[in-house]
């Protein structure tokens, strides 16, 4: 079984509007509410792949319910620890006249310390894990310590005679501890791996150089997104970049997290990881095409793998 953790999930209120003005009522075109997170997105991704996974989290009060129910109802199994406070409420806001999208990400609700015991006994207690995606923002009485414990805990599963593989998307201090556990897989992007090396990272050879600097502290794969320009793998098998295919993008939230998932799903394959790769760059483009916060649909992945362009990367010296 795939697990996914999502310790501050959240449900996403999206809302279009013809245009935003100041000072006026702005009426309301369309809203939906999508169960949210970022390992929230890579259980829906990988569940529109044909991958079943069971999502874990903290959700608490009516938000919570309905976030549960709609992963209900979409085929994903939940494990969830219930909370006293409420789930937060993220709003999205699409200007239909100019193509703009608007993000409020609330804090969520404080975790206490008998709430986070309920999630170590349940991580403790996970059988047979093949892989456990971790993702997503603190939510309020946790620090970015409890992504360490939550790492060695999952590496100390097994599924059948190998380790469960843990993958990472984290940021900021949370990763600075995270990678102190040695997770299998990390996937920052651009910005995230500078604040990570205390660098800017501008060039593909920067970047390269940083993933390794990485790698030198157990972290086994590197996953690097750099927009457009596709995203990096660094690993000890080698190094590739895979660019996506040039297409319409509607929507940018949700793209990292739906990278994660098809990566997951070349693993759950048993793929080399230069096909993972591939799957990665294609499930994250197939996100884009969609409108609001609604995620890859398993159509537009098969047609976009073969779009994706994988270059393998000489294994020579990089400058930094």
């Amino acid at each position: 079984m795939i697990y996914t953790i999502t310790l501050n999930p959240a449900l996403d209120r999206t809302i279009w509007v013809d245009r935003i003005r100041d000072d006026v009522s702005n009426r309301i075109v369309r809203e939906d509410n999508y169960a949210g997170g970022k390992s929230i997105d890579v259980s829906k991704v990988l569940k529109n792949l044909g991958v079943d996974n069971t999502a874990l989290g903290f959700v608490g009060g009516f938000a919570g319910m309905e976030l549960e129910g709609r992963l209900l109802n979409d085929g994903i199994q939940t494990d969830f620890v219930r909370v006293s406070g409420e789930t937060r409420t993220n709003i999205v806001i699409h200007e239909i006249g100019t193509g703009r999208q608007l993000a409020f990400n609330a804090r969520g609700p404080e975790v206490r310390p008998h709430e986070l015991i309920q999630m170590i006994d349940k991580i403790q207690e996970l059988p047979e894990p093949q892989m456990v995606s971790i993702g997503g923002s603190l939510p309020r009485g946790l620090s970015a310590e409890i992504y360490r414990k939550i790492i060695n805990l999952a590496k100390r599963c097994h599924y059948g005679t190998c380790q469960s593989k843990v993958i990472l998307d984290v940021d900021g201090e949370s990763l600075r501890v995270g990678i102190e556990a040695r997770p299998d897989v990390i996937k920052p992007n651009i910005h995230e791996l500078s604040q990570l090396v205390g660098r800017e990272l501008r060039e593909v050879d920067e970047v390269r150089a940083a993933a390794r600097d990485i790698r030198r502290k157990g972290v086994d794969t590197v996953l690097v997104s750099m927009g457009p320009r596709g995203i990096l793998l660094v690993s000890s098998e080698g190094e590739w970049i895979a660019e996506p295919p040039g297409v319409e993008v509607k929507n940018t939230i949700g793209a990292g997290d739906s990278s994660v998932a098809g990566f997951m799903y070349g693993l759950a394959q048993a793929r080399d990881l230069s096909e993972c790769l591939t799957y990665a760059a294609a499930a994250g483009t197939a996100t884009t095409l969609k409108e609001g916060t609604a995620l890859a649909s398993l159509d537009d992945f098969n047609r976009l793998v073969p779009q994706v362009s994988l270059t393998e990367l000489s294994a020579g010296r990089v400058g930094t």
